[in-house]
């Protein structure tokens, strides 16, 4: 969808008499039925004169098509402004331009296309906008079958007209340099410039005809998206299928493909542990139902499984229009209604209710999410549920379902890959923690490397040891101790410290924690774990989980203060503290359940509370009998 469209001339006459802005504005508010914001408006002002300047040009043809505010179909991305025409040799070319109001930058290095600026507010971390203009190109030749069929030309750009460029600029900095040449950035001074690049891509006008064709085109993956997704998917072992996982594989494309023909919404619920290959089975469903042309993402609340998944496909590859695929479960507020084939929503029970920084946008994640597709897979164990703010469980999924018209699906995961193949370790696990009872007071004829450790120090000196041959070893810790954004990226600065024991927790820089060189030497928490699996896991537990007078006791008051997780405990506290302590309890021990089963061969814990050291030492006094 156009928000706004015309020639070059339309554009500049509007611009020109003031009123253009204002047309925006009630188009919006008369296709989409949402009003824009005063400092949204504004931004638009500016963006559109800045934009003027370098229109008028009296070799940018005057019936060259504009366009602003272009919703990419299917999508709920939007490009800031579009020139159409055709080429000097009469092949159809568009420009698409991503406007930035920012004045100043910071460049992150050792992450991939992210930098640091003022926006919504607060200083946050963004792609970089060359990235940004680049993606967006990517996602219109990836999947509009017109742009495809026509080969029509897409040059993308930023343009930061507010933003001062010096030599050696944040901006040009040498790891951004793949994304500046597939889309180079603009900034105040280089109207010129701009004008130029448009100039070679837009000869001769197009009255908005090849507007027309990108706005009307057929959605569908490309070939060689196709190919890409296979080609990095074929013979990885980590996606290799077994026994149930393929089964549940079959049925919901079965099931997929059913609605893509009978147009029918249907919503799949899989349960399933941990280690029973939730992932594994999305994986390989993105990659066959690309196959067969449809639209289908990859979501997931925690950035964490995104980016390891994503790396662990695309190997070596840095720029990749495989990135589209995957998504944030907020990404779905202002989507439109079927946009997506299916959508495959792992790690489900982290769902949040509202979207956007601040928790403010959309009304449930779930319903968006069941809105937006034909078909909605949740894969979900509500036994990892360890926020507050996690909502997503199999009776909020039936109700949005049925509350959206889609049949319901229901299928069960049981197997166990992780922990050696073990559920007994799981059982064992709710039975130590006394989540629940079981048969399971010990770990007699179990095969996991599991013992009780005297010290962090030593924890660490095995996890060391361990990692060397694979890099598949991690610490991982209760988030008992504050972690400060502003030396996030400082090895030397230790946030954890027990007795004469330091260390960091995961750096906030480079590869994904799970995957990167140097992450042995950092300590992880729930967030950068949950959802990932390792040979083996260290894990340090804190004084939020101990051991008294018979019990494991819970207290959420020894939780870090910069902790999220029980954002609103204290509020809740006060108006109810029994549902307080209950809500609290539950999140800790998922959040140590979900700890301590991350590790496929083996876990070495060690507890703060030396009465909760002794009670787990007594209870693997058997199982270590057994083993010597």
């Amino acid at each position: 969808m156009l928000v706004y469209s015309g020639v070059k001339t339309d554009f500049l006459h509007s611009v020109e008499g003031g009123t253009l802005a204002e047309e925006i504005r009630q188009t919006i508010i008369d296709k989409l039925g949402r009003r824009t914001s005063e400092s949204e408006f504004k931004s638009w002002e500016n963006s559109l004169t800045s934009m003027y300047v370098v229109m008028n040009d009296a070799h940018i043809p005057g019936n060259a098509g504009v366009a602003i505010e272009y919703n990419i179909p299917q999508t709920a991305k939007r490009v800031d402004f579009i020139v159409s025409g055709y080429d000097g040799q009469n092949q159809p070319s568009i420009v698409i331009i991503e406007l930035k109001q920012w004045e100043s930058l910071t460049a992150v290095e050792g992450v991939d296309a992210i930098v640091e600026t003022y926006t919504g507010g607060a200083m946050r971390r963004v792609v970089h906008p060359s990235y940004q203009a680049w993606s967006y190109a990517q996602l219109i030749k990836d999947y509009n079958s017109t742009v495809q069929d026509r080969e029509i030309q897409i040059r993308p750009c930023a343009y930061l007209h507010n933003y001062e460029r010096h030599e050696d600029d944040p901006i040009d900095q040498s790891w951004y340099s793949e994304y500046l040449e597939e889309a180079p950035a603009f900034t105040k001074k280089d109207n010129n410039r701009l004008r130029e690049y448009i100039k070679t891509s837009i000869v001769f006008g197009d009255d908005k005809e090849v507007l027309y064709f990108v706005e009307n085109g057929k959605i569908r993956p490309s070939k060689s998206l196709q190919d890409s997704i296979s080609k990095m998917l074929n013979h990885n072992p980590e996606f290799i299928m077994i026994d149930e996982q393929k089964v549940v594989y079959e049925e919901v494309l079965r099931l997929s493909s059913l609605c893509q023909k009978d147009r029918n919404k249907r919503t799949i619920i899989c349960q399933g542990g941990p280690g029973t290959g939730k992932t594994v089975i999305a994986v390989n469903l993105l990659a066959e139902l690309t196959q067969r042309n449809q639209l289908v993402q990859y979501v997931s609340k925690n950035s964490a499984p995104r980016q390891v998944y994503l790396k662990k496909l695309k190997g070596s590859f840095k720029k990749s229009s495989v990135d589209n695929m995957f998504k944030s479960s907020g990404s779905f507020v202002d989507a439109p209604e079927n946009m997506a084939g299916t959508l495959l929503v792992d790690e489900a029970h982290r769902l949040n209710e509202k979207s956007g920084l601040f928790h403010n946008q959309g009304e449930n994640q779930i319903k968006e999410i069941i809105s937006a597709s034909l078909c909605s897979v949740f894969f979900i164990d509500e036994d990892q549920r360890v926020t507050m703010d996690d909502i997503g469980s199999v009776d909020q999924i039936k109700r949005w379902a049925r509350e959206e018209g889609s049949q319901i699906y229901e299928m069960e995961l049981v197997s166990q890959f992780r922990c050696n193949g073990s559920n007994g370790y799981l059982a064992w696990l709710d039975d130590v923690l006394q989540i629940r009872e079981t048969a399971n007071y010990d770990l007699e004829g179990i095969d996991f490397d599991i013992r009780i450790c005297d010290t962090p120090s030593e924890v660490r000196d095995i996890i060391v040891e361990k990692n060397r041959t694979t890099n598949r070893a991690r610490i991982l810790a209760g988030y008992c101790w504050d972690w400060d954004k502003k030396v996030a990226n400082n090895t030397n600065h230790h946030d954890i410290k027990i007795g004469n024991f330091e260390m960091s927790w995961n750096l906030n820089g480079g590869e994904p924690f799970a995957v990167s060189d140097t992450s042995v030497n950092e300590i992880g928490c729930i967030h950068t774990s949950q959802g990932l699996e390792f040979d083996y896991v260290g894990v340090i537990i804190g004084e939020d989980i101990r051991f008294e007078d018979g019990k494991v006791v819970t207290d959420f008051t020894k939780r870090a203060q910069t902790d999220q997780s029980l954002r609103g405990i204290k509020k809740l506290n006060n108006e109810n503290p029994e549902q307080a302590k209950k809500r609290a309890d539950e999140i800790i021990r998922n959040t140590y359940r979900t700890l301590l089963s991350r590790g496929m061969k083996g876990c070495y814990i060690y507890c703060v509370d030396s009465e909760l050291e002794r009670y787990l030492k007594d209870r693997l006094k058997s199982y270590h009998a057994g083993k010597v």
